[in-house]
């Protein structure tokens, strides 16, 4: 990994610009943060290559393509050694329908975020991952009705 810049008010300010709209032309990134194109540009290049700007994406409407159903669901293993979180992690990993998957401290060890078709494929893939031995002792999970709010994580002031 790059050696890590010291972050300014116009990094700062590159990088808010870019989690609202990460299409935003060099031009009109410059313009927003109030800098010239060319050091603009060199500014973005090295929070790129420093890892604070992780990758570009589109926001897609999936369920303007098919049906879709998100699901949230607390999961509690079974046991605790390492090799269990890894075992469980990998298959997490490896699952499409799962599309976030959180470790946590507390009385629940992991918190998944799904995409599925509809409440029977959730199901089913619950039961595809209790099946699997991955040591799952319980799960709940929770249909979302609808979206609240979803935006990026905040920077902090500066």
């Amino acid at each position: 990994m790059a050696r890590q810049p010291k972050l300014d008010g116009y990094d700062m300010a590159i990088l808010r610009e870019l989690q609202v709209n990460g299409r935003m032309t060099k031009v009109a990134l410059a313009e927003a943060v109030n800098l010239s194109p060319s050091p603009c540009w060199e500014r973005l290049k090295k929070l790129e290559a420093a890892g604070y700007i992780t990758g570009y994406r589109a926001m897609v409407d999936v369920r303007r393509i098919a049906p879709a159903t998100e699901v949230l669901v607390e999961i509690v293993l079974s046991g605790h050694r390492a090799e269990d979180f890894r075992r469980f992690e990998e298959a997490m990993t490896a699952a499409r329908e799962v599309r976030t998957c959180w470790a946590l401290g507390g009385g629940v060890d992991y918190m998944l975020r799904l995409v599925v078709a509809d409440v029977d494929a959730y199901q089913r893939l619950m039961d595809r991952l209790l099946d699997a031995g991955l040591g799952i002792e319980r799960y709940y999970g929770y249909i979302v009705t609808k979206p609240v709010k979803d935006g990026p994580d905040p920077l902090p002031e500066g």
